[in-house]
């Protein structure tokens, strides 16, 4: 049973990084400065950042140690989760960029939900 864990959360981290390196691209396509570093060939890990403007910055970091989504605005943190929650937040940040809506005016958003 615990292999097959394992195996499973291997495959997650791995799906995980794929669709980071995905949304990097989009956004810069759209005109972010956006970046997703991955360590190896193995994908099993990476450092994914964006920035919104206005010294508005998003990290995600994930690796088989853990996820974590850090929200920062003027070299402050305005919000750290980890686990589900931060892959719930990333998810809000892929809608935005699905329905057009500006990430600029993300930060509205995730700081009424703070």
């Amino acid at each position: 049973m615990f292999i097959r864990l394992a195996e499973q959360h291997r495959q997650m981290v791995q799906d995980l990084v794929m669709n980071l390196q995905a949304l990097a691209i989009v956004l810069e396509n759209q005109g972010y400065l956006a970046s997703c570093y991955t360590c190896g060939g193995q994908m099993n890990s990476a450092s994914f950042m964006v920035s919104l403007g206005d010294n508005h910055l998003i990290r995600f970091l994930v690796s088989d140690y853990g996820i974590t989504w850090t929200e920062m605005r003027d070299d402050r943190e305005l919000m750290k989760l980890e686990g589900a929650e931060a892959i719930s937040q990333l998810q809000e940040l892929a809608n935005l960029i699905k329905y057009q809506i500006n990430p600029s005016d993300y930060r509205l958003i995730s700081l009424q939900q703070a």
